[in-house]
């Protein structure tokens, strides 16, 4: 079996257009880090490496693999994790490169990042993640039962499936489940936020805009919250504005009639439980499945297992990792399967691992570069993106 190993390769070899992985002469290593490290203060300049985060190319010719590792070290007080949307402050797509320039200068400045979850895609709907995220404490999109990682507010990693306890009282008491900034089908009811963008992109149905009640938490919405809000405007064709002052509570067509109506000035209640409970996340982001749970490959009866570009996040004891397996390029890299990834998740000794979107979103970017080969020759643009940051100084303190 022929393997290897390089840290910051590339190579002259090109495949449309992108640069090919594999061991390189050690003066080059050195002059590629030193480039890497020339930056200032600018959060969208390239971060210099630094011995508590690495990044190496795996090589094994014989099947063969490209495998791209970035690992860090779990005790960094000031490293954090930070999701992003494909289009900056809404919903949207954008390759990983791009996205990792929206993170505020506030937040600090990224290392690290990986494509994230599945999507969504619905005519006349910005493109959205497909289940649960969460960035800066706010929530963007519900939970829909998959595989999600965060970190809980005692500081330790979870991944499992979540569930939307999300619902609405009405002031009669009647309770409604509610989905979260996705297309409102004729008979669902659906709460729009800003991340949806301007408005709701909705046709008919019944819509009130939401203000705050009185002195209670408002927005930005979070989980595990309890939301008084205040009926500003009812509005019946659909496409209803939407501000960062404000939500939007639109109820399909078929569904309306069923429902309290409400008022200029009646309040209602919005819930914002899940299962478990993701109250104080900072972050989350979902995928899927499962790869490894208490340092054991899950199994997946009745599945087909092919090989594909695979994206993958992981811990152990001590390490938190970004994996990304080329695939789709016979002369570089098969890709691989879930039973082969967890495989490898463990090898690495993740007690945890977490599926993420793969095929032609499949990415990896480090300290300034896309470092993988992309299937499709080039970056496909992604919904989301899970990034490694270090905090500035002010919020590394805090």
């Amino acid at each position: 079996m022929k393997t290897g190993r390089s840290t910051f390769s590339v190579s002259p070899i090109t495949r449309g257009g992108w640069l090919r992985p594999r061991a390189i002469h050690a003066g080059w290593l050195v002059l590629l880090a030193s480039l890497l490290g020339a930056s200032g203060e600018d959060t969208n300049r390239p971060a210099k490496p630094e011995h508590y985060i690495s990044y190496t190319n795996e090589i094994n010719a014989d099947v063969p693999w490209s495998i791209h590792i970035v690992k860090f070290d779990r005790a960094r007080s000031d490293l954090r994790f930070y999701t992003t949307l494909g289009g900056g402050e809404v919903m949207g797509t954008d390759v990983v490169s791009a996205q990792v320039k929206s993170v505020p200068r506030e937040v600090g400045k990224p290392l690290a990042a990986i494509n994230g979850d599945f999507y969504d895609a619905a005519e006349d709907y910005p493109v959205r993640p497909h289940d649960v995220q969460i960035r800066s404490g706010e929530v963007l999109t519900h939970p829909a039962g998959h595989s999600s990682f965060w970190i809980g507010a005692d500081g330790q990693p979870q991944l499992t499936n979540v569930t939307s306890r999300f619902r609405i009282v009405w002031p009669g008491g009647q309770t409604t489940p509610f989905g979260l900034n996705l297309a409102r089908s004729n008979d669902a009811v659906v709460l729009f936020t800003f991340p949806i963008g301007k408005s709701t992109h909705t046709k008919g149905g019944v819509e009130y805009v939401l203000e705050a009640s009185g002195t209670n938490d408002w927005l930005p919405l979070r989980i595990g919250k309890t939301y008084s809000a205040r009926v500003r405007a009812v509005q019946t064709e659909g496409d209803s504005p939407v501000t960062r002052e404000t939500m939007v509570l639109s109820i399909g067509p078929k569904l309306a009639a069923t429902l309290p109506a409400l008022r200029i000035g009646s309040t209602v209640q919005v819930i914002t439980e899940t299962f478990p409970d993701l109250a104080g996340a900072d972050f989350a982001i979902g995928g899927g499945p499962a790869l490894v749970k208490g340092g054991k490959v899950m199994t997946w009866k009745g599945w087909v297992h092919l090989r594909h570009p695979r994206t993958a996040l992981g811990w152990s004891k001590t390490h938190f990792y970004l994996v990304q397996v080329d695939g789709r390029q016979l002369d570089l890299s098969m890709g691989m399967t879930f039973e082969e990834l967890a495989d490898f998740m463990v090898k690495l000794g993740c007690e945890e691992a977490m599926n993420l979107d793969g095929g032609g979103s499949s990415t990896l970017w480090a300290f300034g570069a896309v470092r993988n080969s992309p299937s499709e020759g080039e970056e496909r643009p992604a919904p989301n993106a899970l990034v490694v940051v270090k905090k500035n100084p002010e919020a590394a303190a805090k």
